[in-house]
């Protein structure tokens, strides 16, 4: 069931108010942050006051949004006008945004009680929540492990019950691999479905906003409230907006899932092997058509995601020079030197490895070898994806090959860090819409830890793998 949905229900009866709501999960926060870390700020002042006028509105009985007075979180890329936007890096730990991003603005049109922000890699470069300037992030269901990233703030505040929901930002599976890890629901929406003005770019051709929640129909009611063409977004797509929640009949009798054998191979954790073909088959007991296909090109995905990803980042992050604003030094040096000690004492390692790769990639010479031909590769896999949907209605895989690893157990070694995200980076290259969620548990270490379900979908179709996802979510309740 719809947690929005009830809770709004409780609103409109009386049965509570949005102050108390506000306080009780603000409690939450305060009673479960010291293990978790789920949050950078959290403003309690602006929250209860914001709580009160959503009362008001109810006491003068003016018809408020579904979404009025629910609380939830956003990731620290995200601007907030007058409050902390960090980006999870020391480069920007005192930076205060002077507009809102156009998500930020969609909710609170809708009266969307933000309570904070959440904790991210640096920038939104990492896949653990481990890179960040303000501490790890810690997994919920064991806190020795990590939340996933780069989007395990938000991840992690919903499963630990300190939000109702959450946004997140996906460039290469940063919205569905924590929410595998936590055991919540977490959509990568088309590429274009939702605006990022106002959100701190990482990748910008890969880049794009999403809900996290524990329901698939509450990720459905957040999708319906922060779609939409944005004339302030170059990339913003005229899609017709939808209300994805109407679309959750839970019917797919006679849908085709595709699983791709390219994503079956020995590299995948065996367990997870095992409960993925569970939900198979339970996809298949709802009415679905399971078939085999092929998409060739995966094999060449994460090799041309870090390329391009690096390359984009680089441009991005060039304007953080301390000097504009950002970190900056009191001490006199010339221009040159002044750059390179703003940049290398307030940006992180794993920044640091990917501006070089990315500045490297980019320079005169290697522009074709690399960049160019990363494109190309580009191109293949989304035409994979095209002769795909030609046979299926969706592809169905595993999200990540593991279940959440230890805290500091890929940090060594960063190329075993950038294989977890081998099954989601395809998605973000080919633009399709893409949904985890939960299909199971593996006990490790006498703790049961969450594993999530990907459910790819044709451009523009969010609302068919929301409802395939629902109807599975039913049956499983």
């Amino acid at each position: 069931m719809s947690v929005i949905k009830s809770l709004h229900a409780d609103l409109l009866s009386g049965k509570t108010t949005a102050r108390a709501l506000a306080q009780n999960y603000l409690d939450v926060i305060k009673e479960k942050e010291q293990d978790i870390n789920a949050f950078i700020s959290v403003d309690d002042d602006a929250v209860l006051t914001h709580a009160e006028d959503v009362d008001a509105k109810i006491a003068r009985g003016e018809k408020i949004d579904v979404l009025a007075g629910i609380p939830g979180g956003l990731k620290d890329l995200i601007s907030v006008r007058g409050g902390r936007t960090t980006a999870g890096s020391k480069m920007l730990e005192n930076f205060t945004a002077v507009y809102d991003a156009t998500v930020t603005t969609r909710l609170k049109e809708r009266d969307a009680l933000v309570l904070g922000k959440t904790n991210l890699d640096e920038f939104a470069c990492g896949g653990s929540t481990e890179y960040s300037a303000f501490g790890v992030t810690k997994n919920p269901h064991d806190n020795t492990r990590v939340a996933g990233g780069s989007s395990g703030g938000s991840a992690a505040a919903v499963a630990s019950g300190e939000v109702v929901w959450a946004l997140g930002t996906d460039t290469g599976g940063s919205i569905r691999q924590p929410s595998s890890f936590c055991g919540v629901v977490g959509l990568k929406p088309t590429y274009g479905r939702v605006s990022r003005y106002g959100v701190i770019a990482m990748a910008s051709s890969l880049d794009q906003v999403g809900p996290i929640a524990t329901t698939v129909e509450d990720v459905a009611i957040i999708l319906t409230r922060i779609a939409g063409h944005d004339p302030q977004d170059a990339t913003s797509a005229h899609s017709s907006d939808r209300v994805y929640e109407d679309y959750l009949s839970g019917d797919i009798r006679g849908a085709k899932i595709g699983i791709p054998k390219e994503f079956l191979h020995s590299d995948l954790d065996a367990d997870v092997r095992r409960v993925f073909d569970e939900a198979v088959a339970r996809y298949e007991s709802l009415g679905a058509e399971i078939v085999e296909i092929s998409l060739p090109h995966t094999e060449f995905a994460l090799a041309a995601y870090y390329i391009i990803m690096p390359a984009e980042l680089s441009s991005n992050l060039a304007r953080y020079d301390g000097l504009r604003y950002g970190y900056a030094i009191d001490e006199k040096m010339d221009v040159q030197d002044y750059y390179k000690k703003v940049r290398s004492t307030a940006f992180g390692a794993e920044i640091k490895r990917r501006l070089m790769l990315g500045t490297y990639t980019l320079s005169a010479g290697y522009y074709d070898a690399y960049y160019k031909k990363a494109q190309k590769v580009r191109a293949l896999i989304r035409r994979d994806y095209e002769k795909a949907f030609e046979k299926v209605d969706y592809i169905f895989t595993p999200t990540a090959p593991e279940v959440a690893f230890k805290i500091g157990a890929k940090t060594a070694d960063p190329l075993t860090m950038y294989l977890a995200d081998i099954f989601t980076v395809p998605i973000n290259l080919a633009g399709v819409p893409a949904l985890s969620h939960p299909i199971g548990t593996i006990a490790k270490d006498g703790v049961d830890l969450p594993i999530g379900g990907q459910l790819i979908g044709k451009w523009f179709d969010e609302e068919g793998i929301l409802n395939a996802a629902f109807a599975y979510e039913q049956q499983t309740q």
